[in-house]
C-alpha cells in the first residue's frame, strides 16, 4: 500500500488553478478536465464530477469544515506575507503567530473554503531563534528536536 496523496473538491477548476498559481507559483502538471494535479501532487476535483463519483447530491458536499488544511512551508515567510498583504480576496483564519514551538505561521482559506497553512520552514525557525540569542539546547527543548536535529538545521 502506497499513498499517493489527497484530493479537494472545487467549484471552478480555472479559479483554483488561477489562484494556487499566483499565490503559490504552482503549475498544472496533469489536467483531466473536471479532475487536475497541480505540482507538489495536490489534486483538484469539480464538485459536479466529484458528487457523481460519491454518489452525493451537491448539498452534501459542505466546504468550510475547517477540518483539515493545505500545508506549506516558505523558503522566506515574511516575504510570502508581503507578496499576498494587498491582495482583499483572502480570507484569514487567523493573522501570523508564533506556535509554541517558536514556528511563525499564517492560516487562511482558498475561494472553496480549504484552509491553508503558510509556515517558515523549521531550519528557519531554528536559526532566527539562535540569532535572538537562544542556546541550542534551549532550542531544543522549544522545538521538540534533538540537540542533533537543532545543530543539523543549524547548518542550513
Amino acid at each position: 500500500m502506497k499513498y499517493c496523496g489527497s484530493l479537494y473538491v472545487v467549484d471552478d477548476a480555472n479559479r483554483t488553478k488561477e489562484f494556487y498559481k499566483e499565490i503559490f507559483g504552482l503549475r498544472v502538471i496533469q489536467d483531466f478536465g473536471a479532475n487536475f494535479v497541480m505540482t507538489g501532487g495536490i489534486s483538484f476535483q469539480t464538485k459536479e464530477s466529484w458528487k457523481e463519483f460519491i454518489h452525493k447530491d451537491s448539498g452534501e458536499i459542505v466546504y468550510g469544515g475547517n477540518d483539515a488544511e493545505i500545508y506549506f512551508e516558505a523558503e522566506d515567510l515574511d516575504e510570502f506575507l508581503k507578496k499576498i498583504e494587498n491582495k482583499n480576496d483572502i480570507v484569514y483564519v487567523h493573522p501570523l503567530i508564533t506556535h509554541d514551538w517558536g514556528q511563525r505561521g499564517i492560516r487562511f482559506y482558498d475561494p472553496d473554503l480549504h484552509i491553508i497553512e503558510v509556515s517558515e520552514k523549521l531550519s528557519a525557525t531554528i536559526q532566527r531563534l539562535y540569532k535572538e540569542g537562544m542556546r541550542v539546547e534551549d532550542i531544543s527543548q522549544k522545538t521538540m528536536l534533538s540537540v542533533k536535529m537543532v545543530e543539523r538545521f543549524m547548518k542550513k
